[in-house]
C-alpha cells in the first residue's frame, strides 16, 4: 500500500474515532489533499469537502482571508493560513481542518520566500498552528511533499488531544 494511502486511512480512523468531519484549504496543492481523502471509499463519513483558493479573491471571498493580511504578510504567511483554517471550519461542519499556501515553482520565488517555501495552518476545534517548511525538488515534488506535511500535521495533532 502506498505511504499517501496508509496515513490517509490513519487519519480517516482518528476522525472517525472522534466523529468528526475533516475541511480542507489548499491553493498550491490544487486539491491534492482532497483528491487523496476521497480515494479512499467511505471518506464522506469523515471528509465534508475543501476549498481550492487558488488566487488571493478566493482566499478573500470563500474564505474570508482580510485583504490587509494578503497585503501585509502575502498568501504564503502563516497568517494567511491561520485565516483559511479558520474560514474552512467556520463555512463548514468540520472539527478539523488544514491550510496549504506554498510556491512550488519553478517560478514565483523571491529571496524571502524560495521556491519550495510552503506555510500549513491546522485547527482543530478551538485550537490552531501552523508550520512553515521549505520542501525540495520540482513542482510536482513540492505539492506532494506538502499534502503529505500536511496530513501528518493534523494525525499527529489529532493524537496529542
Amino acid at each position: 500500500m502506498e505511504p499517501r494511502v496508509e496515513l490517509t486511512e490513519r487519519l480517516a480512523q482518528a476522525l472517525l474515532a472522534r466523529g468528526w468531519m475533516l475541511v480542507t484549504a489548499e491553493s498550491c496543492t490544487g486539491g491534492m489533499v482532497a483528491e487523496w481523502c476521497t480515494s479512499i471509499s467511505g471518506s464522506s463519513r469523515w471528509f465534508f469537502g475543501g476549498f481550492v483558493t487558488y488566487d488571493n479573491r478566493a482566499k478573500m471571498e470563500w474564505l474570508g482571508v482580510r485583504e490587509e493580511t494578503l497585503r501585509l504578510h502575502g498568501a504564503v504567511s502563516e497568517q494567511t493560513v491561520r485565516e483559511m483554517v479558520d474560514g474552512a471550519l467556520s463555512r463548514s461542519p468540520a472539527q478539523a481542518a488544514l491550510a496549504i499556501s506554498g510556491i512550488a515553482g519553478p517560478t514565483g520565488g523571491t529571496p524571502d520566500k524560495p521556491v519550495g517555501t510552503v506555510w500549513i495552518g491546522w485547527g482543530i476545534e478551538d485550537r490552531r498552528w501552523a508550520e512553515r517548511f521549505h520542501f525540495d525538488g520540482d513542482r510536482d515534488a513540492v505539492r506532494r511533499q506538502a499534502a503529505q506535511a500536511a496530513l501528518e500535521g493534523l494525525s499527529t495533532r489529532l493524537q496529542l488531544l
